[in-house]
């Protein structure tokens, strides 16, 4: 069993902040509350900017960190778009490949003949596609802006998903190398 040190730090607190918060959203975002759900996207966002930084100044990034950083990240936004799937903004097929897109990750972490997951560019760019794609309609509905409409939204969504189907591939194909 892991030191209780290790899973009990500022940063990993701040990331737990992301977890309790992903619900929250969901419920915001199937309930029409832009508002609400623009603030908690916001706090969202900041405690992923924060907790990075906070583990390398008081010392706490670890490989566990990183991990439930990246599950976090995972799972708020999955949860975010699905609420927007079933709102109609986005492809259902989209928060289901971003879970799978991240299961994949974390079993190539755990790979004892890899030191962690291969770093991939399109991984860290769909990462923070998942995370805009989940941001514009939350926020244009907060402001009260008529476009992108949905069609662009879902049209975005859907490229997110080709994306994330080449990155499914390309880690996969890696893995099968090893």
């Amino acid at each position: 069993m892991p030191d209780r040190s290790l899973w009990l730090t500022r940063a990993n607190g701040l990331t737990s902040i992301r977890l309790i918060a992903a619900p929250a959203l969901a419920v915001e975002i199937s309930r029409g509350q832009a508002l609400a759900a623009c603030v908690i996207f916001s706090l969202a966002v900041a405690t992923d900017f924060a907790d990075g930084i906070v583990a390398r100044r008081f010392g706490e990034a670890s490989a566990l960190g990183r991990l439930i950083d990246h599950s976090t990240d995972a799972i708020f936004v999955s949860i975010g778009t699905a609420a927007l799937a079933c709102a109609g903004e986005l492809p259902i097929l989209l928060p289901t490949l971003i879970a799978l897109s991240f299961v994949h990750y974390a079993l190539d972490a755990r790979n004892p003949q890899a030191d962690g997951p291969r770093p991939s560019s399109l991984g860290r760019w769909n990462g923070i596609a998942y995370f805009v794609v989940l941001a514009v309609p939350i926020v244009r509905d907060a402001l009260g802006l008529s476009w992108p409409g949905s069609s662009v939204v879902n049209w975005l969504g859907w490229l997110l998903i080709a994306s994330t189907l080449v990155s499914i591939v390309d880690r996969l194909r890696f893995s099968l190398r090893r």
